[in-house]
């Protein structure tokens, strides 16, 4: 062979291996990726002219499914059209124009759509069989009644506009979400159009500047401070570290914060009920939730690096740590970088400065006290199964660690069970805590507070913990956790007992 043969073959061989290298890469390590852009239609086309799994309640209860349709898309998502924005923070929503980005529609996409490798028999026997593809099912540990519950009473709960919060409902034993409910809601039957002119009109409408934000997912995707509510952990934090139930702490209305000018008051601005000698008990403080009282636990009451045990103990709860998805995406709850400064742990220590949570985070903190202290891993998916019902996944309950010894989750349901009794319509039976949280500086004293309740039912052997908040509640500076948001846990907790729908 001459010479300028050989340089042509060579470089003909060459330019055959990069074209081959190059399509190797496309089709095995880059196939999920550009399977999953929302720029390719012919991937939307393809899964719009399959039957997309269905995702189901706890006890069946269809929550979306692909109906046939008679035009070039051949299957129609369709959600439930009674009060569709209860279960719209659960399963997300699936669409031809916006694709999906929350959600059991996207967090369990791959099974839903079949293309999952734990499908691999169900696609092989379809394509023997001539049928056409069908994706896996999902099953989620949503309960009907509950999440229906939580929903209306977010609704109807009285607010300056549309309600903004959310609820959490937990089995402490095992960690199952049997309520996930977020307000403002959508409708997300509206984004399944296939008209996509309405479908747009619609994602404008839930995305309008300045808006209520519908498509926000409050109980997982937010971050807020979490008020008194927090005092559940700065209880454990001074537990742990030796400090007991009948320590003795001020009764002060008022406190000068270490190291600062700055003071830090009870809420109700007088010195805490049930006094002696100008002190009360541990017990006596969460009771009436007194802030002073915490500060000083923090402050001056603690052995060794008080910052450091605080957080550590927070951490233990999860806050801080990253959280486990269930699966969809959580916000990373955190209590700030409270370093060396006092005056920080003093803030940090009634749930206010940097401490920021997510619903879910507090509904697991409620959770591991109820399970006597320790903490499941909260989760949303029960299993997955294939199209004809083959169970290919099963989710097992998991603990994360013990935040609390027996005795010490006991003591905390005491005092919980106390603060109870000193909220407004107390119910027998239900350890809770309150919480109302300021959450800007440009209108401190004159806004509306974050209120907080988290709970857990019936106090011993609890079945099940609630967290709620709701933002906007309609009594402006009166809206008190006790008051907004304490209705609704107890509705969602009796709806679960059985009792009050």
């Amino acid at each position: 062979m001459n010479r300028p043969i050989q340089k042509v073959a060579i470089a003909a061989m060459i330019m055959v291996i990069a074209l081959l290298a190059n399509a190797t890469y496309v089709q095995v390590f880059k196939a999920d990726e550009l399977r999953s852009d929302t720029r390719n239609s012919r991937v939307l086309l393809d899964e719009y002219a399959r039957q997309r799994g269905v995702i189901v309640a706890a006890d069946g209860t269809v929550l979306a499914e692909s109906v046939p349709t008679d035009n070039k898309f051949k299957y129609l998502r369709r959600y439930p059209t009674r009060n569709p924005g209860a279960y719209a923070p659960v399963t997300g929503y699936f669409s031809f124009v916006y694709r999906s980005d929350r959600g059991i529609e996207y967090s369990e996409d791959t099974i839903l759509n079949g293309n999952d490798d734990r499908l691999f028999t169900q696609r092989f026997m379809d394509m023997f069989s001539g049928r056409d593809p069908r994706g896996g099912n999902v099953v989620t540990t949503i309960d009907p009644r509950l999440q229906s519950v939580a929903y209306r009473e977010l609704t109807n709960a009285g607010c300056d506009g549309p309600c903004r919060g959310a609820v959490v409902a937990l089995e402490p034993s095992t960690g199952k979400i049997l309520a996930m409910a977020s307000t403002p809601s959508y409708d997300p039957n509206q984004l399944a159009s296939q008209d996509f002119g309405d479908a747009e009109k619609a994602w404008k409408t839930y995305n309008a500047e300045g808006g209520d934000e519908p498509m926000t997912n409050r109980a997982i995707d937010a971050l807020y401070p979490p008020g008194s509510t927090y005092k559940v952990v700065t209880t454990a934090t001074a537990l742990k570290a030796g400090r007991g139930p009948q320590t003795r702490l001020t009764a002060s209305s008022q406190i000068t914060l270490p190291g600062s000018n700055a003071t830090l008051s009870n809420d109700s601005g007088s010195t805490c009920p049930g006094s002696s000698g100008g002190t009360v008990t541990l017990t006596q403080a969460f009771e009436y939730s007194c802030n002073t009282a915490f500060a000083q636990l923090m402050t001056e009451k603690m052995p060794g690096d008080a910052a450091s045990d605080f957080t550590a103990t927070s951490k233990l709860f999860g806050v801080g740590d990253n959280p486990p998805g269930v699966p969809m995406r959580v916000a990373q709850s955190t209590v700030g970088d409270i370093g060396n400064d006092l005056a920080a742990l003093g803030q940090s220590a009634i749930g206010q400065r940097d401490v920021r949570l997510t619903v879910l985070q507090n509904a697991s903190i409620a959770a591991t006290v109820a399970n006597g202290g320790v903490r499941m891993r909260p989760y949303l998916v029960d299993k997955l199964q294939t199209a004809d019902l083959r169970t290919i996944s099963t989710t097992s309950p998991s603990s994360l660690g013990r935040p609390l010894t027996a005795e010490q989750a006991d003591q905390i349901t005491e005092m919980m069970v106390l603060s109870e009794q000193h909220t407004a319509n107390a119910q027998s039976g239900i350890a809770s805590k309150t919480g109302t949280a300021e959450h800007s500086d440009t209108s401190r004293g004159g806004e509306t507070p974050y209120a907080w309740y988290i709970a857990f039912s019936p106090s011993s052997n609890a079945r099940i913990a609630v967290a709620v908040i709701l933002e906007n509640g309609n009594r402006g500076q009166g809206s008190y956790g006790g008051v907004a948001a304490a209705p609704i846990g107890r509705a969602v907790m009796n709806a679960y007992a059985g009792g009050a729908r």
